[in-house]
């Protein structure tokens, strides 16, 4: 028998993920004859060119191959303190990289995630309430598997959301529930918008059961308040949802008058112990930029033994995360301390990386703005920007008087079309606003600033000039 499309899950075949579309496949084509293309579509730090840190990459090599330890003596490779980290991971660990884990993950380094939150957080933290993922994608998925448990469960995420939230919602043959963030507020949210959609899902027989938050934002590069995180927790409760915080862009801040606060402070400061929360944090983001490694932790909260252990039994399902990243994950929530050898170096390079995405951002920000027709705020923190853009009205298009499916998919359209002549005419790779969603009658695109500082520059530049003449040729044919 020859496989079709008819014989797959119909819910494999709704999900939809834009990041690596169409646009991207083009490039990729594009790229085998020879063109340069700039890859701005996707959260992929050391594909660009970010360097990784030394000291991580120096105690994976020494678990890896542990005879390397033995040449110190002669070659003197490795500081002292990380000879002495790999040493005491080995002596907890001494089965290495090679084999299966606890099913949530090797016990010290949960408990070093506990730590890390309180330290961070100045909350207590029980190891036993963390799993460790195979990056946050997989935490995200295995709340939404868990809850979504009849076919009108729904789930809220924003819009624009990253589309791990609405593929994996497919998948599972959950509802959709979007709700909209505030652009003119640069991107919080907006209790009003929260409750609207609320509000129309219902006579739609959809039953919500949670909420997702990403903070800082992806694709917008907004940081949360204080307060509309507060206000997210009392609203989570008052419509009995259960919440997931996205958070894995934790450490890319920006702007010096916002600072990231994780929902589980915000919800301990509040003492609110009836809202169940899921944390997600990752090793592919922040500064480490260890995508490929797939390390990262679920951390459950406000929730009974009996549940956790539902979550112990899925986890157990796969086995355990990958060790490596399991590793790497340890290694991002114990960092040298101040005092050893390995630290100056850290520190000087984990302030390199941030303050190079600080400066493109800057870049893009000034650049995107002085071109008629795009818009863009500076983004607070993570590693994208959801720019704006105007675009003139097609002739005979009656946008108004189209069904609501019919205007999205002409939407989606546009914007898509826009952004595959962006490649198509100058090398650069981004994402279709309408692949985050957004709000009826706009457009964007979202990029990232990860690529070098004179690609930035260069992507400013021959933006600019493609959009002008694009919206000329448009104005025409209009």
């Amino acid at each position: 028998m020859m496989l079709s499309r008819k014989h797959l899950n119909e819910n494999l075949l709704r999900a939809e993920y834009a990041v690596r579309g169409s646009i991207v496949l083009r490039a990729q084509e594009l790229e085998l004859q020879g063109k340069k293309i700039i890859y701005c579509n996707i959260g992929n730090p050391q594909a660009l060119g970010q360097r990784p840190l030394t000291y991580l990459r120096q105690i994976l090599s020494l678990i890896e191959y542990p005879e390397l330890m033995k040449q110190q003596a002669t070659d003197d490779l490795y500081p002292k303190d990380v000879l002495a980290k790999a040493q005491s991971i080995l002596e907890r660990h001494p089965h290495g990289s090679g084999a299966y884990t606890q099913s949530t993950g090797i016990p010290f380094i949960r408990e070093a995630v506990a730590q890390f939150i309180r330290d961070r957080d100045g909350i207590p933290a029980d190891s036993d309430r963390v799993i460790l993922t195979d990056g946050a994608s997989k935490g995200a998925q295995a709340v939404l598997l868990a809850l979504l448990r009849e076919k009108n469960d729904g789930f809220m995420i924003p819009i624009p959301q990253y589309p791990l939230y609405s593929a994996s919602i497919a998948m599972y043959n959950g509802k959709q529930i979007g709700y909209y963030l505030d652009e003119a507020n640069r991107w919080q949210l907006n209790e009003a918008a929260l409750t609207e959609s609320l509000h129309e899902s219902k006579p739609q027989g959809i039953h919500p059961v949670g909420i997702a938050v990403i903070n800082p934002g992806n694709p917008t590069g907004a940081v949360l308040s204080y307060d509309n995180i507060k206000m997210v927790i009392q609203f989570a409760r008052r419509h009995d949802l259960c919440i997931i915080a996205d958070e894995v862009y934790q450490e890319n801040v920006y702007d010096p008058d916002s600072k990231f606060y994780s929902f589980a402070k915000v919800m301990h400061d509040l003492d609110v112990k009836d809202v169940p929360l899921f944390s997600l944090h990752s090793a592919s983001k922040g500064f480490l930029g260890e995508c490929g490694h797939r390390g990262g932790y679920l951390e459950l909260r406000n929730i009974s033994s009996e549940i956790s252990a539902e979550f112990v039994k899925l986890q157990s399902i796969n086995l355990c995360a990958n060790v490596v990243g399991q590793l790497t994950t340890y290694l991002m929530v114990s960092p040298p301390k101040m005092g050893e050898e390995s630290y100056p170096l850290y520190i000087k390079e984990k302030n390199k990386i941030l303050s190079a995405l600080k400066n493109k951002a800057e870049i893009l920000k000034i650049g995107i703005n002085e071109v008629e027709g795009l818009s863009l705020d500076l983004p607070q923190g993570a590693m994208y920007a959801f720019v704006k853009v105007e675009l003139p009205a097609e002739k005979g298009a009656n946008v108004e008087k189209m069904k609501e499916a019919d205007r999205m998919q002409y939407e989606a359209q546009r914007d898509s079309d826009y952004c595959m002549s962006l490649l198509e005419e100058t090398g650069i790779c981004v994402v279709p606003g309408s692949g985050f969603g957004q709000l009826p009658g706009t457009f964007h695109f979202r990029t990232t600033f990860l690529p070098p500082q004179n690609e930035i520059e260069e992507l400013v530049l021959k933006l600019k000039t493609f959009h002008e003449n694009y919206v000329k040729k448009e104005s025409v044919l209009s």
